[in-house]
């Protein structure tokens, strides 16, 4: 007996078969169709109908109405988060600027400032602003849907939404890992989600749903009749996973760019893909990456075809550093990649300027009249009134404009975030406070280690081999030998990170979330430029704690990597190894015996201990013990 896989109870074959056997029978001896009594719904389709309405309940709350003040356009987003964040498209946000007014489907109108945009992925992040209980969207997990999921839309097509309640439409997603090119502009939409739900001007930016009313991406494009208006059952949605990888660089408030591999490549007719192209400077060539060499898995995707590549290199974020495996010569390599950014700064705000439309006018709506109500019937124009005047000041509050920035105060809040939690994990102190730090330990092979950092002397002993840089020429130098002695800047940097905080550090900024050494979760990075060095600060997620502090000497080489292992989660928990990598390969590790942090007494030296005195340095440690 053949054993036969049970159909889905939402497949639609299943659905239609149960609804003509709950309304119809075939009539004894004749061919024709009759009905029998009153109608019957089957508990089963009762229950799957029932279904669909739950889940639309779930997913109406966070959908958001957005209008661009001034009657100047408008489009959807969806809320991610209690306080108020929404992601929807850099097209839908751009013609508003900085501000936007957003409705929800309890009625309620509240003001939106803009946090950060990704003009490449046609991302923007908006935060609403007057609460901080907002209902919000669970994310799915989009690498798992497959063609012939149902799925919804729901947002504000034509901006009909005037009255706050949002359009819903049902379908299915006609395919997956789709990839559509930029066609002349910025935006590019890679591994995105094809869908026949219907989705017309002003769903943009909405939420497409999957059918228990989980988010699975965000709507943004759609194929018309004859570049028409009219929606032929062909529409695109960036997948959540593509915006949960730029939400950490969204929150920082830049204008974000995305990735490129340094390298290009090709399907090679035996069906696997080939480099075609590579740039020296690029991180994959320093990691051995060479013309055709055959590519086998980027961040943990197994690629087939040269689009495969692109739907993954697409969806990430530049300055990431991902895992690659590809075959060269005969033998298969494992490493890890430091992506490059597809623009530069200046260009990518060039093009992103160019993309945008001028602002509207932000004038009164005038009172209805006949021609205004045909106008309204059209759509383009509906929506609440919004009156005419400046910016409100709740908004003006969590806004600063800035170069490279969409705005700079949600990066100040992000690296105030970071300084108090790293001052809050060991080793504490407070601002202002000038340290000493003493640490001794020994590496694997039990040679004895001694580091000393201060603002008056740095210096490390391992062994019988001494290292004490005068200079900063001297610090520079270390790191690009590749040497021990890079954790010298780095422990310096962190002890006057704590000193000084970011703004007197030197030019700092938070630039986001990112893997550490390919693995997730993400960690939040801050950079912060300090002479030639360039510092970044990689922070666990949910503890905070500071796992490893990278300092360029020049970007197209290697930095040393100090990464710092501790045996607890918590914030008094002191560092039990030290370990100083260089691209992939770890060159030294010691393990922590002891980590004497002294405080001066006064920050401007005036009245300062003779801690440099009392504690002898490293070397005389060594001769003392030894």
């Amino acid at each position: 007996m053949t054993k036969h896989s049970a159909i889905p109870l939402r497949h639609p074959v299943m659905i239609v078969a149960m609804m003509l056997v709950a309304t119809m029978t075939i009539s004894t001896g004749e061919s024709t169709w009759a009905a029998e009594g009153p109608l019957e719904i089957s508990p089963l389709l009762a229950q799957a109908e029932q279904d669909r309405i739950d889940a639309i309940e779930r997913a109406m709350p966070s959908t958001v109405c957005v209008f661009v003040p001034g009657g100047g356009g408008g489009g959807s987003g969806v809320l991610i988060s209690p306080d108020g964040y929404a992601l929807t498209n850099f097209h839908v946000s751009s013609p508003a600027g900085n501000y936007m007014r957003c409705g929800l489907s309890d009625g309620n109108i509240y003001d939106a400032v803009i946090v950060g945009i990704d003009p490449v992925g046609d991302l923007a992040l908006i935060r609403l602003l007057g609460r901080d209980d907002f209902p919000y969207a669970t994310l799915a997990d989009s690498q798992k849907a497959s063609a012939g999921d149902w799925c919804m839309v729901i947002g504000n097509p034509f901006l009909l939404a005037s009255n706050l309640q949002p359009t819903v439409t049902w379908g299915i997603l006609s395919g997956v890992n789709r990839y559509q090119y930029p066609s002349g502009t910025l935006l590019e939409y890679a591994d995105c989600l094809q869908t026949d739900a219907s989705i017309n001007p002003g769903n943009s930016g909405g939420p497409l749903y999957d059918a228990e009313g989980r988010l699975l991406g965000i709507v943004g494009r759609a194929s018309f009749e004859k570049r028409g208006r009219v929606n032929v059952g062909v529409g695109y949605a960036i997948s959540i996973k593509q915006a949960k990888n730029f939400l950490g660089y969204l929150h920082s408030g830049r204008v974000v760019d995305h990735a490129t591999l340094g390298a290009t490549v090709a399907t090679d007719p035996d069906g696997s893909v080939r480099v075609s192209n590579i740039l020296e400077s690029s991180d994959a060539y320093r990691r051995g990456l060479r013309y055709s060499a055959e590519i086998i898995e980027i961040d943990g995707r197994v690629v087939h075809t040269a689009n495969d590549v692109q739907n993954v290199i697409a969806t990430l974020p530049s300055g990431w550093r991902v895992k690659l495996v590809y075959r060269y010569e005969g033998n298969t390599v494992e490493t890890l990649v430091r992506l490059m950014s597809v623009h530069g700064q200046d260009e990518l705000l060039e093009k992103m300027a160019g993309a945008m439309p001028p602002p509207p006018p932000r004038e009164t709506p005038k009172k209805d009249s006949d021609e205004d109500k045909q106008e309204e019937d059209d759509g383009d124009d509906a929506g609440p009134e919004v009156a005419e005047g400046d910016v409100p000041a709740a908004v003006l509050a969590v806004y600063e404009e800035r170069r490279g920035f969409a705005n700079y105060f949600a990066n100040q809040q992000r690296q105030n975030e970071f300084i108090d939690a790293l001052r809050n994990q060991f080793p504490k102190g407070n601002a202002g406070q000038t340290r000493t730090w003493s640490i001794q330990g020994k590496t694997s092979n039990d040679d004895k280690v001694f580091i000393y950092v201060s603002d008056d002397r740095l210096s490390m002993v391992v062994g019988d081999t001494p290292i004490e840089p005068e200079t900063k020429s001297d610090l520079y130098e270390s790191v690009e030998a590749k040497s021990f002695a890079g954790a010298i800047p780095a422990l310096d940097a962190w002890r006057r990170m704590l000193d000084k905080g970011p703004k007197k550090f030197g030019e700092t900024i938070y630039w986001g979330s990112m893997p550490l050494a390919g693995e997730r979760p993400l960690r939040d990075c801050v950079v912060g430029s300090d002479g030639e060095f360039e510092i970044r600060w990689l922070s666990h997620p949910e503890n905070k704690q500071v796992e490893c502090i990278e300092v360029f000497a020049d970007r197209d080489e290697d930095p040393a990597e100090l990464w710092i292992h501790r045996d607890s989660d918590d914030a008094d928990a002191a560092p039990t190894r030290l370990e100083i990598r260089y691209g992939v390969e770890s060159i030294f590790e010691m393990t922590v015996d002891s980590w004497e942090v002294l405080e001066n007494e006064s920050p401007d030296g005036d009245d300062k201990d003779d801690t440099d005195a009392a504690k002898p340095a490293p070397q005389d440690q060594a001769e003392q013990q030894g």
